[in-house]
């Protein structure tokens, strides 16, 4: 009696055991050609399970618990994106989610931008969780662990993965990250005879060099030229900053009036560097501040290709500003 009850027990556990078996590996059933989930880092595997569930996997979630579950495989799942579509099993589903496969998007934050262009750009990055636009860039350096420091400059211009549905203070805490240890890595290369007094002012003189370079050759030439301005106490005269300073006034053109006109950024009319970075600078800008190309020049001026003439004296440079400029030619 007792020998024929454990065997039926046997053939029954044997029956579901091939069940089981044959629906790890049969598709699932989605109520959309693709469905898409995005698990945050410490959700519990029961919820995790409800997500799919919502989306679109008409499974029944008791059995995707308890597969999550028996296979040991639970804890090892991880943040991320997620898609699926026909032909994912129970089995592949789990496994994506272990491996990380996950679904990707990307931000690019380009070389020169203002903080107020960076954040608009990730405003508009797709799938990526706006939970900053109601903060002023005070609130946001406040938020990412850097109180009490100016917003402009503190982003590394890059390209930035991430997972969809993630929040975008995490990418702007990357960002800031990564230009702090540029910024130090940048530092750590200066010349002996730099002008600069700590990184913060290399920061800002990056800036300056990465809005004035139109190419790529002429970085450490631009940069010369405003070390050694630096050095003696002559005014940077840089357009850069007093657009800067000009805010939503600057219609385009610089005058003369916008030039004569006192701010804290017009480098016509104060000496010295603007009170803070004007924009995002470059790897190759940080590195071109701290240890610019040897050079005496004081001046240049734009060709109108991109590239600039540098000159070490006045009389040098007015005669390049005729010829490029106003179209003098000797």
């Amino acid at each position: 009696m007792f020998k024929r009850f454990f065997l039926l027990l046997a053939v029954l556990a044997a029956a579901a055991g091939g069940t089981a078996l044959w629906w790890l590996q049969h598709p699932l059933t989605l109520a959309h050609d693709e469905v898409e989930v995005s698990v945050e880092r410490g959700t519990p595997v029961r919820e995790i399970v409800r997500l799919w569930h919502d989306a679109g996997v008409q499974d029944a979630p008791v059995l995707l618990y308890e597969w999550f579950r028996w296979s040991g495989d639970a804890k090892r799942i991880r943040a991320g994106s997620y898609l699926i579509g026909p032909g994912a099993t129970p089995r592949s589903l789990l496994e994506k989610m272990v491996r990380g496969d996950e679904e990707l998007e990307s931000v690019h934050i380009i070389d020169g931008w203002t903080v107020r262009q960076m954040r608009a750009a990730l405003a508009a990055a797709p799938d990526l969780k706006n939970t900053t636009s109601g903060l002023t860039d005070e609130q946001l350096m406040a938020a990412i662990g850097a109180p009490d420091v100016k917003a402009e400059g503190r982003f590394f211009p890059d390209t930035y993965v991430y997972s969809k549905g993630v929040k975008d203070i995490l990418v702007l805490k990357r960002a800031h990250d990564a230009l702090e240890r540029q910024l130090q890595a940048a530092w750590a290369l200066r010349g002996a005879d730099t002008p600069l007094k700590g990184p913060d002012e290399a920061l800002t003189l990056a800036s300056v060099i990465e809005k004035e370079t139109g190419a790529a050759s002429d970085r450490g030439k631009v940069a010369a030229v405003f070390s050694n301005r630096l050095r003696l106490g002559m005014p940077l005269q840089s357009d850069p900053t007093v657009i800067y300073g000009l805010g939503a006034a600057y219609g385009g053109s610089l005058h003369k009036i916008d030039l004569q006109t006192d701010t804290p950024y017009n480098s016509y009319t104060r000496q010295g560097l603007p009170p803070t970075p004007i924009a995002l600078p470059s790897r190759d800008a940080l590195r071109a501040a701290v240890k610019p190309d040897a050079s005496k020049a004081l001046y240049f001026v734009s060709r109108g290709d991109g590239t600039s003439v540098f000159s070490e004296t006045l009389n040098a440079h007015n005669q390049a500003v005729n010829q490029y400029i106003r179209g003098i030619h000797p």
